[in-house]
C-alpha cells in the first residue's frame, strides 16, 4: 500500500433529527427591487448543470460561549441579504424556457432549527464526506428531486447537538453563484456574524448582463462538452444500474507531485495530472467496454482572470465558469501513458479562453441543452482552491469540516475537496462513485499504478 495515498473510511449512521422551527429570513432593510422586478440570469447561469442545489455542510466543536446561535445566524443573514438580495427572490421560467430571478412580498431565505439528542461525538471522524449526514441538510417535504422554479435561494439549516456541537446545512442555487462566488457570500455572512455589523469584501456585484449572448450570435467551437452522446459504453449503466458505493481518499502533497513527474511534461500542473490518474484508474476499474467507445472528461475552469475586454468587477458572484472537455478512446486510456492523458487534460484546460466562454454562450442562446448528458462522462470537480474553511467562522471557530456530504446521486461525479486540518499542507480528499466490484480494482490503480 502507498503511505502517501490513505483510504478513508466513514461509518453508517442514522442521525435522528428534529425540527423545532422553519422561518423566512427577509432582508433587514431596503432594497433596490420590488414587487414584480426582475433579474436577468445569464446563459452561464441558466446552464442545465447548474440549475441546482449545491448542498454542503459544516460542523463546529462545543461552543465555549454558548450564545444564541440560530439568533445569531439569522440576524447576520437578514442583514447580508440587503446587499445579496437576489438570495431573497425565487426564480422563474420566462420566454424560451430561460430562467430570471423575480420578486414579490415576504419570499426571503429560509432558516430552520433543528436539534439531535446524539452528539458530535457519535458522528465518527469528521474528515470525508458521508450520504448518512443527509439529515442535516434540510428538504421540503415532497420537493422534486432538482426543483429550482419558486424554491428559496438559500436554505440553511442549523442543528444543535447535545454536547453543544453543531452543524450548518447549506442549499445554495447554483444559478446564483458559482464556487468562488458561493465563497463570497459566505465569508459575508459569517464575517457580520463575527462582528456584529455588515462587513463586504468585496462589495457584491450582479452584472450578469456582462455575459449576454452577441449579436448575431457566433458559435466558433464544437462544444463537446454538451454533446448528445448515445451512450453504448457499459459504463454509465454499471454506475446506474447499482447503487454506486462512495469511496474517498487522503492524498498527500508527496503524492500528488509524484504523479505529476509521471505526467513528464512541465507544462501540465498538478490538477492535470491528477485528473488524468483519476481518470484512467475510473475508467480501468470499471473495464468500460467497447474499447473504440469515445470518453470524455468535464471540469470547470474559473474564466475571471481570462476575461480582459473588458473584466469582471471584483465583487461579481455569478457564473464566471467554463466547461473544459477532453476526450479520449477507451483504448487510449488503457494502453497510452499518463503523459499523454494529462496533455489532453492541459489543452481541455486552456482551450477555455475569453473566445471560448463567448461562444459557450451563444451556442446555448441558440441550441439551449435540456437535460444533462451523461454519456461516457466523468466530471472533476475541484473544491481545493475554494476557502471553505477561512470563510465559514461565524464567530465560534473554523470548522471541523466543510464540503460536500453525497455524490451517490451524480455517481459520474468525482470531487478534489481541502482536507481540513489547518496543518494538512496541500492534503486533498479525492471523493469518487464506483460499484462494489470496481472498488478494490481502483484502490489498487490508484496506489499503484
Amino acid at each position: 500500500m502507498n503511505p502517501r495515498v490513505e483510504e478513508m473510511h466513514f461509518p453508517d449512521l442514522d442521525i435522528p433529527i428534529r425540527i423545532d422551527r422553519v422561518s423566512p429570513v427577509l432582508p433587514a432593510g431596503p432594497i433596490p427591487v420590488g414587487h414584480g422586478d426582475t433579474l436577468y440570469l445569464s446563459n452561464l447561469d441558466d446552464m442545465v448543470g447548474v440549475r441546482v442545489f449545491t448542498p454542503t455542510v459544516y460542523f463546529y466543536r462545543p461552543l465555549c460561549d454558548p450564545k444564541p446561535v440560530t439568533k445569531t445566524l439569522e440576524d447576520a443573514l437578514a442583514r447580508v441579504l440587503v446587499p445579496y438580495y437576489p438570495f431573497s427572490g425565487r426564480l422563474r421560467e420566462c420566454g424560451n424556457g430561460k430562467l430570471e430571478v423575480f420578486f414579490e412580498p415576504n419570499q426571503g431565505a429560509v432558516l430552520v432549527e433543528a436539534h439531535s439528542e446524539m452528539s458530535l461525538g457519535s458522528l465518527g471522524d469528521l474528515i470525508v464526506p458521508n450520504p448518512d449526514w443527509k439529515a442535516l441538510i434540510y428538504s421540503f417535504p415532497s420537493e422534486e428531486h432538482y426543483k429550482v422554479i419558486d424554491m428559496p435561494l438559500l436554505i440553511a439549516q442549523v442543528t444543535q447537538f447535545s454536547c453543544g456541537g453543531l452543524s450548518l446545512g447549506l442549499r445554495m442555487c447554483h444559478c446564483l453563484c458559482d464556487g468562488i462566488g458561493a465563497m463570497q457570500f459566505l465569508n459575508a455572512w459569517a464575517t457580520t456574524a463575527r462582528e456584529g455589523f455588515v462587513s463586504l469584501s468585496p462589495n457584491p456585484c450582479w452584472d450578469r448582463e456582462f455575459f449576454r449572448a452577441r449579436d448575431p450570435v457566433r458559435v466558433e467551437y464544437p462544444h463537446l462538452e454538451f454533446s448528445r452522446i448515445d451512450d453504448e459504453s457499459t459504463l454509465t449503466r454499471s454506475l446506474w444500474e447499482t447503487k454506486p458505493t462512495q469511496k474517498c481518499f487522503r492524498v498527500t502533497r508527496e503524492y500528488q507531485a509524484f504523479v505529476k513527474s509521471l505526467a513528464g511534461d512541465s507544462l501540465s500542473t498538478t490538477f492535470d495530472a491528477m485528473a488524468a490518474h483519476i481518470w484512467r484508474s475510473w475508467v480501468r476499474a470499471l473495464d468500460v467496454k467497447p474499447r473504440d467507445y469515445e470518453l470524455r472528461l468535464t471540469f470547470a475552469v474559473n474564466a475571471r482572470q481570462k476575461l480582459k475586454n473588458p473584466p469582471l468587477r471584483e465583487g461579481f458572484y455569478g457564473n464566471a465558469l467554463g466547461v473544459a472537455c477532453a476526450t479520449s478512446s477507451v483504448i487510449g486510456l488503457l494502453n497510452g501513458p499518463l503523459a499523454d492523458t494529462a496533455r489532453l487534460v492541459r489543452e481541455a484546460r486552456l482551450a477555455v479562453s475569453e473566445e471560448y466562454l463567448r461562444s459557450t454562450i451563444d451556442y446555448i442562446e441558440v441550441d439551449k441543452p435540456k437535460k444533462l448528458e451523461f454519456g461516457g462522462k466523468l466530471t472533476i470537480t475541484q473544491w481545493t482552491r475554494f476557502s471553505l474553511y477561512e470563510s465559514a467562522d461565524f464567530g465560534w471557530g473554523r470548522p471541523i469540516y466543510a464540503g460536500p456530504i453525497d455524490l451517490t446521486p451524480t455517481p459520474q461525479v468525482c470531487v478534489f475537496l481541502p482536507e481540513g486540518r489547518e496543518d494538512c499542507d496541500g492534503t486533498m480528499l479525492v471523493c469518487i462513485c464506483l460499484p462494489k466490484s470496481a472498488c478494490n480494482k481502483f484502490k489498487e490503480l490508484l496506489y499503484n499504478f
